[in-house]
């Protein structure tokens, strides 16, 4: 028994030194795997990783932000356009609908007549011409109620032949007017459309601004500040030149006030002067816009806006030569197309600047190389260098 009772000692023994021996190696085991887990699973996550962009400097902000602006003004001229197309078919679909109103009581009135007619009809088919003849008064009532019913017979078919004749208008109308009102919905959804896309242009632009430190800012507001000296420049230089063409338009009206006054009596000479009624006509008009313009500076730009309080580019230039009375239409791109086209050159004041491939904005000439606009949301309508955008082209509206 005590050789038996060793030998299971011993065996006991034997296994926990062993189960020992495994828990002394199984942790050094289990931290290698865990360690190889993890560099495992984050050169994993640093390889599927998104690269960090770089922030951009703050010459890329200033160009993405003056982008994001011009996006939103080209959107905003969209929202214009939009806008006064849902409005013309809006009047268009509601006078439809009062004439398909006023075309349905005339239905209803050819329809009472019918109905009076299908009546009278009733009451007296059934007396035969012969009976209608045995029970008149004399062979003359017979005759002249018989006259009677024809002349009645013919005026029933000029009834059902209107009657025909407005129910077919009436059913072309409803189909016009079907087709109006689809073409209200879609123009109300480019409407919106263009709406949200220069809320969305705006948040962008402001969202871009925010993320700038202060020293980015300031640095912003430097090339801001350089980008205007440079407009300043060459508006001054376009100045010198007008001053220049003023000045010898000057001496050549001198001058031939001199030969007229040196021609004899009664020849009345060859000159023709400068000036001419339509030029006097035009900067008539020019200075109501020009006043009108000048009396708008300091309100905000809000997009859409035309007037009284706010404005957009194009709210402006309209409300302007409106004082004028010349109606222009709404958006840049039908005011560019009124008139008369004009190069840089030979701008007067009134003349409307437009800039951009797009034609997305526009300003009031006042001469001496400036203008009068609504620039942008945040800034108020002021005067600023022609040159301070690049120009597409100018038009003389009248």
């Amino acid at each position: 028994m005590s050789a038996l009772a060793s030998h299971r000692k011993s065996r006991a023994r034997t296994g926990i030194a062993g189960m020992a021996g495994l828990r002394t190696n199984t942790p050094a085991v289990g931290f290698t795997t865990a360690a190889l887990a993890s560099v495992t699973l984050l050169s994993t996550q640093s390889a599927n990783a998104a690269p960090v962009e770089p922030k951009p400097s703050v010459e890329e902000v200033q160009k993405k932000v003056d982008d994001l602006y011009r996006q939103a003004g080209t959107a905003t001229e969209k929202y214009n356009k939009a806008k006064e197309t849902s409005a013309e078919k809006r009047r268009e679909v509601d006078q439809l609908l009062d004439d398909a109103a006023q075309r349905t009581e005339k239905l209803n009135e050819s329809r009472r007549t019918l109905g009076n007619y299908a009546a009278a009809q009733y009451r007296t088919g059934a007396v035969t011409p012969t009976a209608a003849m045995l029970f008149a008064d004399s062979p003359q009532d017979y005759f002249e109620q018989t006259q009677l019913m024809d002349r009645m017979t013919d005026r029933q078919r000029g009834v059902i032949e209107d009657y025909e004749a407005q129910r077919a208008e009436a059913a072309k109308q409803r189909t016009v007017a079907t087709k109006s009102l689809e073409a209200l919905t879609l123009s109300q959804k480019a409407l919106r459309t263009s709406k949200q896309t220069v809320q969305s242009k705006l948040s962008e632009a402001r969202s871009l601004l925010s993320k700038l430190t202060a020293e980015e800012k300031a640095r912003l507001a430097a090339i801001e500040r350089q980008r205007e000296e440079e407009a300043r420049r060459k508006a001054e230089a376009k100045a010198e030149e007008e001053a220049e063409a003023r000045a010898r338009a000057e001496a050549e009206r001198k001058r031939l006030e001199q030969e007229r006054a040196q021609t004899p009596s009664g020849d009345t000479g060859t000159g023709t002067g400068t000036g001419t009624s339509g030029d006097s006509a035009y900067a008539t008009k020019a200075a109501k816009v020009l006043s009108f313009a000048r009396s708008q500076l300091g309100k905000p730009y809000v997009w859409g806006a035309a007037g009284p309080s706010s404005y957009d580019c194009s709210g402006l230039t309209q409300a302007a030569w409106k004082a004028a009375g010349v109606d222009l239409p709404r958006t840049t791109w039908d005011q560019v197309k009124v008139g008369e086209r004009i190069a840089t050159k030979d701008l007067l004041p009134g003349d409307l600047v437009f800039f951009y491939d797009d034609i997305s904005h526009v300003g009031i000439y006042i001469g001496d190389g400036m203008m009068i606009h609504a620039p942008k949301p945040g800034a108020n309508v002021r005067e600023e260098s022609i040159y301070y955008m690049p120009i597409y082209g100018s038009v003389r509206p009248a």
